[in-house]
């Protein structure tokens, strides 16, 4: 009896997803640069057009070697990435975690690290932020340093 309700349960529920599933992506709108910078009605569009750039930095080292300490990020920072934008930044601590070659859940400290910047920039910032990727892999012997980017708008 309890299975045959189990069952029914999870039936329903299933129903549910697939029939709201579509209306709910559908209230998202398309995902294209215009969906996602149109203003609500009757509120005034504010900001220019500009990226959003997160990079996300782990500390532990895979060759076993002692964690990139908060000194030794911040320092990473001035050297490397405020040079290329001076303009601004924000670094927000982090717990991140992923699943390794071997199955095994890792988990360490981080750093995300956000960026924005003109859209017009674009090309010219995106060869700057994979330079700040590949130093910090280099320099802290990194697998990667995960890369997020999107569309916005931004007032100043």
């Amino acid at each position: 009896m309890k299975q045959h309700a189990a069952l029914t349960a999870a039936a329903g529920a299933l129903a549910v997803l697939a029939v709201g599933t579509p209306f709910a992506y559908a209230t998202l709108g398309n995902g294209s640069p215009a969906a996602r910078q149109s203003a609500p009605s009757g509120v005034v569009a504010r900001g220019k057009a500009y990226i959003e750039t997160r990079l996300f930095f782990g500390t532990e080292r895979p060759d076993g070697g002692p964690d990139v300490t908060d000194q030794q990020f911040l320092a990473f920072v001035d050297e490397e990435v405020t040079p290329r934008f001076p303009r601004g930044l924000t670094i927000q601590d982090g717990r991140g975690q992923w699943r390794d070659s071997h199955g095994e859940i890792e988990r360490e400290r981080s750093y995300e690290l956000i960026l924005l910047y003109p859209a017009t920039e674009a090309r010219l910032r995106d060869e700057q932020i994979e330079r700040i990727r590949n130093a910090y892999e280099n320099a802290y012997a990194q697998d990667s340093v995960a890369r997020l980017e999107e569309r916005t708008t931004a007032d100043f």
